[in-house]
């Protein structure tokens, strides 16, 4: 698993403005995922629609995502 894979899951299942994953050993990854489906969701909310768009791969390929999450707002506030 690369991280390219898990941006590319990511990718297919949720509409995302920003997708950015880290980490190239294979098991543990960083990400940072802006979507506007995000909007009125707390961070756990947040970090579940993503798990459920990898689905499978974080029970067996995955052993490892942290994670931030930004609605298009937040995202746009911390470049500023």
């Amino acid at each position: 698993m690369t991280s390219n894979d898990i941006k590319q899951s990511i990718i297919e299942k949720l509409e995302c403005e920003f997708v950015e994953i880290l980490g190239e050993d294979g098991a543990h990854f960083e990400g940072t995922i802006v979507s506007s489906l995000f909007e009125g969701l707390n961070r756990v909310k947040q970090h579940q629609l993503v798990f459920n768009a990898l689905g499978d791969k974080m029970k067996s390929d995955i052993h490892a995502l942290s994670m931030k999450t930004y609605t298009p707002n937040e995202w746009d506030q911390l470049k500023t």
